[in-house]
């Protein structure tokens, strides 16, 4: 009788099968003895233990080749191997060995139980060995499971053994269950059932953690390497000064595109500390050249503020056009849906027909409203009530931005002192070193600067004096802005009197203890309304003011006046008639006549009485 060797060469490793034949005397007594143990007789031929493909992932048998093992796999490192489905349950035979044979258990019996694998695990606990059971033997049954490192063997029918790689403990778990029987002796003493369970070995438990240790460098370098790879480059170093890099350090802040670079060179040099007595004006110079870069920085947010507002237009303009075109599909829908049109249709048509007016006549409102939300955001922006009606705003506005430029003259003036002072130094120190024994080259070059510098101050003083006197007009502007603000804020509080007054005439009804107190408050603010004329045109108004109240004894309202000058003067307004009459109360009076509704304010002509009394 001849058996195959099923357990070599599992994996393609590459070793050669090995066909072992164990003679029987009497083929009865095989069936016998497998009768006694309660196994069906099968066929002796051998075959292969165990399926390659339920003891390792990626194995195909085909191929004959190992996929790469991962030390994380299922059934390889931690995880147990995964459960072979009851539908397909493994048949085991028996195996034949040259000293020994393997009887399969009971195929109604659970199957062998193990413990939780180890990390790592290349050991395995085998139990129930025959007392007579040699280390030859055990090698020649699990040698076939793999490359077997170590076997440690017990006095007491069990042993460890230690395989070179992990998935040879899979294949040796395979023989779990097993009764090995020594030859063809039926001593109890040659046979015993065999348990195959995972073994904790600390050499095991080593060489998973080197492994681990070493995916965990390899892993460190590759995020390492994907750092340095995405990691932006350094920026370039920065020179150090001189005067030729300091030159062409001013043409490159000059020039847009390499500004950037430029002002971070000449930052780094400020820093450095590279300013002193000698090379002051250079940074001066160059500090000039970023400062003109904001205005045309300015100039560019303006262009780009500029193509805005085109855009807006452009956008409502379109806007404006779909919203056309949306009437007019409107209005065609609207038609359709007349009788005269309607009844032509058929009911599927008009259905269809009913649909497209509803979503067009919804698009239509939502540009609508689009449309009227751009033209509030417009007329927000535009809006100059807030001025309009509080005229004390609007100067201290005006009078903010004559501060602002003054405070602006004021600066560059004092700027143009410091440029002038540095060249009054530089001036100093070439006359200095004028004086040294040089040779006749240099000589001709410090008279050359000389008279540069000389120049150069001279424009100097006479763009301060010119900005001195610019700074003076400022200067007197902001003063008068300042005496009109006073002036209104008069205004202001003789109409709050005014006010106060009319309420009090409403509270007692009386007019001649309410006029007292008006003419006794009208006195306190007539130091703050008085005024000479102050143009052609004041005067005119003054003739035809007089002329008309002259007329009219009994005086006349502000509204009939205006409603008379306005016929002269389309531009003129109710309050400058007023303001005017307030600042000359010697010309002009105020007087109230009537009773509570009925109280009336009038304007009455009092030059002659002024004479009269004078």
């Amino acid at each position: 009788l001849s058996a195959a060797d099923g357990i070599g060469n599992i994996g393609g490793l590459g070793t050669e099968q090995s066909h072992l034949s164990v003679p029987v005397a009497d083929p009865g007594a095989w069936a016998t003895a497998m009768n006694n143990l309660g196994i069906v007789p099968m066929g002796l031929t051998g075959q292969q233990l165990v399926s390659d493909s339920i003891c390792i992932q990626g194995f195909d048998p085909n191929l004959g080749i190992i996929a790469p093992i991962n030390p994380m796999m299922a059934g390889i490192s931690l995880v147990p191997p995964p459960p072979v489905p009851p539908e397909l349950p493994v048949i085991k035979e028996i195996i034949h060995c040259k000293s020994c044979t393997l009887f399969p258990q009971n195929p109604n019996l659970p199957p062998p139980s193990t413990r939780e694998r180890p990390p790592g695990c290349k050991t395995v606990f085998v139990g129930g060995l025959p007392e007579n059971a040699s280390e030859e033997i055990i090698r020649e049954v699990f040698d076939q499971c793999g490359e077997i490192v170590a076997i440690r063997k017990s006095k007491k029918n069990f042993c460890h053994i230690r395989f070179s790689e992990e998935f040879m403990v899979d294949k040796a778990l395979y023989l779990s269950g097993y009764r090995m029987r020594i030859g063809s002796s039926t001593d109890k003493k040659d046979s015993g059932r065999i348990h195959v369970d995972f073994a904790q070995a600390r050499d095991d438990l080593y060489e998973w953690e080197c492994k681990q240790r070493l995916l965990a460098r390899e892993e460190r370098h590759r995020r390492k390497v994907q750092e340095d790879r995405l990691r932006p480059p350094s920026p370039p170093p920065i020179m150090h000064y001189s005067e030729h890099e300091a030159g062409l350090l001013g043409e490159r802040l000059k020039d847009d595109n390499k500004f950037s670079e430029a002002i971070t060179v000449l930052y780094t040099w400020i820093e450095r500390g590279e300013v002193n007595r000698r090379t002051a004006n250079h940074f001066y110079s160059m500090v000039q050249s970023a400062n003109s870069h904001v205005r045309r920085l300015m100039n560019e947010k303006a262009q780009h503020e500029e193509e805005m507002e085109l855009a807006k237009e452009h956008f409502k303009n379109s806007l404006l056009t779909i919203l056309t075109q949306f009437e007019q599909i409107t209005a065609v829908f609207t038609a359709a849906t007349r009788q005269k049109a309607w009844d032509h249709f058929s009911k599927a048509q008009r259905k269809n027909i009913d649909i497209w007016r509803k979503q067009c006549e919804e698009l239509r409102n939502a540009h609508s409203e689009e449309i009227m939300g751009i033209r509030r955001e417009e007329e927000m922006e535009m809006s100059d009530e807030d001025l309009e009606e509080n005229p004390c705003k609007k100067i201290r506005m005006d009078d903010s931005a004559l501060a602002a430029q003054s405070c602006a003259l004021r600066e560059e003036n004092d700027s143009l002192r410091w440029q002038l002072d540095a060249y009054r130094n530089e001036v100093e120190l070439l006359k200095k070193e004028q004086g040294k024994p040089h040779r006749s080259e240099e000589d001709h070059t410090h008279e050359q600067q000389l008279h540069f510098l000389q120049q150069t101050m001279h424009s100097m003083q006479q763009q301060l004096l010119r900005l001195q006197e610019e700074l003076k007009g400022k200067e007197l502007e902001l003063e008068q802005a300042r005496d009109e603000q006073r002036y209104l804020e008069g205004e202001v509080f003789s109409l709050r009197e005014k006010v106060r007054l009319v309420m009090g005439i409403e509270k007692y009804n009386g007019l001649n203890g309410t006029a007292a107190l008006y003419h006794h408050r009208e006195k306190k603010n007539e130091a703050v309304m008085r005024g000479p004329l102050r143009s052609e045109k004041e005067a005119l108004l003054l003739g035809v003011i007089s002329t008309f109240l002259h007329v009219h004894p009994f005086g006349a309202n502000i509204e009939y006046l205006w409603s008379y000058i306005q016929r002269l003067d389309a531009k003129i307004s109710a309050s400058e008639l007023e303001r005017l009459m307030v600042r000359l109360p010697n010309m002009f009076k105020q007087e109230f006549s009537g009773v509570g509704a009925t109280l009336e304010k009038r304007w009455k002509f009092c030059g002659f009485e002024a004479l009269n009394s004078a």
